[in-house]
């Protein structure tokens, strides 16, 4: 039966590798679990980023177009679609 994980190998300074360890066991974990917690927040780190990025445009956007308050996005509403 095929394995349902990948190991993976890389090289990281000895202290960095210490301190690893020393926080999965003051988390009471695995390096393995720490290491995926660690993913799932850099990936909402990485969305948070992504959206405060669009955010920013946007915001830049409807000041360029007037944009100030929801009734001016319910206006452009419905005139976009024809009412």
């Amino acid at each position: 039966m095929p394995r349902k994980t990948s190991v993976l190998g890389f090289s990281v300074p000895p202290e960095l590798a210490q301190e690893y360890e020393r926080m999965a066991k003051q988390e009471k974990k695995t390096k393995s679990e720490l290491f995926r917690d660690m993913i799932k927040l850099y990936k909402q780190y990485c969305e948070e980023k992504e959206f405060y990025r669009l955010q920013a445009q946007m915001a830049e956007r409807a000041r360029k177009l007037g944009i100030r308050t929801e009734k001016d996005v319910e206006r452009l509403i419905q005139e976009a679609r024809g009412a």
